[in-house]
């Protein structure tokens, strides 16, 4: 698994784990749907690390509980 499909998998998790949709997501972490959807979607080759950021914010998390996540273990790149 590389970083994008991690990084999708998480945010579909927490999203999941929060009762949210991705509209409600963007939302809350002041990004448009279109970005978060591109995180999601696969059209963002290269999440930036303040639109995880963000995303963290939104959801009331530390970074470092995004990242907090097996599905980070063992990426490839």
């Amino acid at each position: 698994m590389d970083l994008q499909q991690a990084v999708k998998l998480r945010v579909l998790e927490l999203c999941e784990k929060n009762n949210l949709t991705i509209n409600g997501l963007a939302m809350l972490s002041g990004m448009s749907q279109s970005t978060v959807n591109s995180l999601v979607d696969g059209t963002s080759q290269n999440p930036k690390l303040l639109t995880i950021l963000r995303l963290c914010l939104g959801l009331g998390i530390e970074i470092k509980d995004f990242f907090d996540s097996d599905v980070f273990i063992g990426l490839e790149d």
